[in-house]
């Protein structure tokens, strides 16, 4: 006789399904299909991301444009590095515009004048991104021209700066002409050349340096001609072959004249006689 079933029993029954699903599923349904299905979702909702993002920038690509060609014409009429395309050349620049500002401000040196002014080395071991030309330059100046030639050469064009500014109060005169109440100033003026100056600088250097062409053989720089150097003796079948028939045409030429000198002699002997 089967027992009847009870509520508690329907209840256990339904429990045992529920769980027996949920382990299929976590078995056979989520590692094969839910997990891959969510990847696939998130990669989809980064590449909606991305997408987004690369929209907004090329969006941003006129104003971006037309802000780059404000800013290059800003440049070509105020450029930023020194012009020259070597090192040596660039502190030649320095040493000449610095001339010029304590000319403009003091003309004649009657205020000012430079003590010294020499070129620093690149401390900077090729890390730097601008190469860096430096001169220490030491002035003995007033105060109005001292100022007027720090501002002379921080205003103007290509852009310098000045590190390590050393202001002593001069209170003795090294000349006649000066008063003993200026300046002995001491610092380091400072310009950048474009990065790609000095790679491009010693391509052309090589390319003037390179020796010249050899005079062509058998000419020498005197008058005279100087003897051509002997040919290399080819070797080898090959090479016996590709040699031309100019030494059997002057054999047989030399056998001809002696033979001609031969023939002629007797009749030579005859006429003297």
């Amino acid at each position: 006789m089967a027992m009847p079933t009870t509520r508690r029993d329907r209840w256990l029954a339904l429990a045992l399904l529920v769980a027996v699903i949920a382990l299929a599923y976590l078995l056979l349904v989520h590692p094969w299909f839910t997990r891959p299905l969510l990847a696939i979702n998130a990669e989809i909702s980064e590449l909606q991301e991305r997408g987004q993002r690369v929209q907004a920038q090329l969006q941003q690509r006129v104003p971006v444009a037309r802000g780059l060609q404000q800013a290059q014409a800003a440049l070509a009429g105020r450029p930023g590095f020194l012009r020259e395309a070597t090192a040596e050349s660039a502190a030649a620049a320095l040493s000449s515009r610095l001339q010029d500002a304590v000319a403009s401000a003091s003309p004649g040196n009657r205020s000012c004048t430079i003590s010294n002014r020499s070129p620093l080395q690149d401390t900077g071991g090729g890390d730097n991104a601008f190469p860096r030309i430096a001169l220490q330059v030491r002035l003995r100046c007033g105060i109005p021209e001292m100022a007027a030639v720090l501002h002379t050469l921080e205003t103007g064009s290509p852009r310098l700066f000045i590190n390590n500014l050393n202001l002593l109060a001069q209170r003795f005169q090294q000349s006649p002409n000066e008063t003993g109440t200026g300046l002995d100033v001491s610092f380091e003026l400072v310009g950048y050349l474009k990065p790609d100056a000095l790679a491009d600088a010693p391509a052309g250097a090589s390319a003037a340096g390179a020796p010249l062409a050899p005079p062509p053989v058998g000419l020498s720089d005197g008058a005279g001609l100087s003897p051509a150097p002997a040919m290399a003796v080819p070797t080898g079948p090959q090479a016996a072959a590709d040699v031309p028939s100019d030494g059997a045409d002057a054999a047989a030429a030399a056998a001809a004249d002696a033979t001609d000198r031969a023939s002629d002699g007797p009749e030579e002997d005859a006429h003297e006689d």
